[in-house]
């Protein structure tokens, strides 16, 4: 009977002990993918892009630099960047200073890299402009629903 009893606890123990490395392996490979996910998200944040006026192009350093309302920035060319204007495609010699551009670009080793820059015309300017009208617009409104201050009743009302 003490034969029986030692082997169901060693059977208990073992099952026991098989769960466990389960489990770990589980969560070893519930942890391997969370870290993989989280790359992706790095990877996605080091995109960046600015929406201004070109100031200066420097075809020899095949440089552009952009400056916005709030910053300036000069990205590098690759052999990998896209300019286009709407759907036409463009070169490094179309743009000009004042030229009114979406930057898409990454950063990597202190250096800003376009990936894509668009040329925007007219129409391009309209919709941002009609952009900063509504968020101005919906800042006002935000700021009217806030509740007013309650006023206080005079004593012996």
């Amino acid at each position: 009977q003490m034969k029986k009893a030692i082997a169901i606890v060693l059977s208990v123990m073992f099952v026991f002990a098989l769960t466990t490395v389960t489990f770990a392996a589980e969560k070893k490979e519930a942890a391997a993918q969370a870290e993989k996910k989280m790359g992706r998200r790095i990877m996605k944040a080091g995109r960046m892009s600015i929406y201004g006026e070109v100031t200066a192009v420097d075809a020899k350093a095949n440089t552009v630099t952009v400056k916005s309302t709030r910053k300036e920035v000069t990205v590098s060319l690759d052999d990998k960047t896209s300019i286009k204007a709407g759907k036409e495609k463009k070169t490094l010699a179309d743009l000009k200073a004042g030229d009114k551009v979406h930057v898409s670009y990454t950063e990597a080793d202190g250096k800003s890299v376009a990936k894509r820059i668009a040329l925007k015309g007219a129409k391009g300017e309209k919709k941002m402009e009609r952009k900063r009208s509504m968020r101005a617009l919906e800042k006002k409104e935000a700021a009217s629903e806030a509740p007013a201050p309650k006023k206080e009743k005079a004593a012996g009302y």
